[in-house]
């Protein structure tokens, strides 16, 4: 007869069998992962694409915006032309507006403080007077000195010469171009200087470098890093407010749209074709100020990331050899002990 001490309790396991391990109760192996569920997210998406959808099917369907005319227009020669207006407006003003704005940053930098009056006095009255009010300025400067001359100050005059004759609408509008943006470009380029350690310079002088050379060698390339940005905005401001040349009747790119839609009525695809040209040359200054600006980082970044035209060649070339090794033929393994 059995006694009691060998009848197993109920639920315990009987004698040979073997307990499977239990989790602990906060054992983070037994918890079950779920992905976060961002609905907040999802929904403003979803009203995002709904929305860029709808603005996209009232541009190809609403007839009011006359694709037909602006396809006409677009490339046509008077237009052509006055985008080769607009360019030379800013290439003109960039150019000498930043050379003379270099100058006014380092004349706000110097110790002498009749270099840094002058320079700051400039710099506060091309900021505060508005852009359209120096041009039709300058366009009427003929009323203010009718010649202009050269001899000794305040003395007699050698030479002079009309000032209509000498100083014409399109140099009136690039004059007053220029001198508007030497203003700000002398506050860009003397952050940009500013930025630089000047312990650089300390180190320079120490090693007997002229200080011309330090400037040009050591300082402006570094302070390229911080000037490119705002410098590269400023010149994509400068070539959308190339349009208010207008005012002296100069047949660049939004005058000469004016001159059209006022001739033929059609206002709406006229406007389209000056936006369509301010996004192509605004994207292509934002292409080139990419690139410069990856030019100047190599000092401080050795490997930059790549460029979007090498990210693409290099998805390309992925593409290409997972097509070459789909295209392979699928040799069989065979079996162990084979000698066949």
């Amino acid at each position: 007869m059995a006694s009691t001490t060998d009848i197993a309790p109920p639920g315990a396991p009987t004698p040979g069998t073997r307990r499977e391990p239990q989790p602990a109760p906060h054992d983070p192996a037994s918890l079950k992962v779920v992905p976060a569920r961002h609905y907040a997210r999802w929904a403003a998406a979803v009203a995002v694409i709904v929305l860029v959808t709808q603005f996209v099917h009232g541009l190809a369907t609403n007839p009011v915006w006359e694709w037909g005319v602006f396809g006409d227009y677009v490339l046509s020669e008077t237009i052509v032309q006055a985008v080769w207006v607009t360019l030379q407006l800013t290439a003109y003003a960039t150019v000498l507006g930043f050379l003379l704005g270099t100058v006014l940053a380092f004349m706000r930098l110097s110790r002498s403080p009749v270099l840094q009056t002058v320079a700051w006095t400039y710099i506060w009255i091309f900021r505060s007077i508005p852009m359209i009010v120096q041009l039709v300025f300058w366009f009427n400067l003929s009323a203010l000195y009718e010649r202009l001359g050269l001899g000794v100050p305040f003395g007699p005059v050698f030479w002079s010469v009309d000032s209509n004759s000498i100083i014409g609408t399109m140099g009136a509008a690039v004059i007053g171009l220029t001198l508007h943006q030497a203003a700000y470009a002398a506050e860009i380029v003397r952050g940009g200087v500013i930025a630089v350690d000047d312990g650089q310079l300390e180190a320079a002088a120490a090693l007997g470098i002229p200080r011309l050379r330090q400037i040009r060698r050591i300082v402006l390339p570094q302070a390229m890093r911080a000037i490119l940005p705002t410098a590269g905005n400023e010149v994509i401001g400068l070539l959308k407010g190339t349009s208010v040349v207008y005012v002296m009747s100069i047949g660049e790119l939004f005058y000469q749209v004016q001159v059209v839609y006022g001739r033929n009525g059609r206002v709406i695809p006229l406007l389209l074709v000056a936006t369509a040209w301010y996004v192509v040359l605004t994207s292509l200054l934002s292409v080139a100020q990419y690139y410069v600006e990856r030019r100047y980082a190599r000092g401080a970044n050795r490997t930059p990331p790549p460029t979007p035209l090498q990210r693409a060649r290099r998805f390309a070339r992925t593409l290409r050899a997972a097509a070459a090794r789909r295209d392979q033929p699928v040799i069989p393994l065979k079996p162990l002990g084979d000698s066949r």
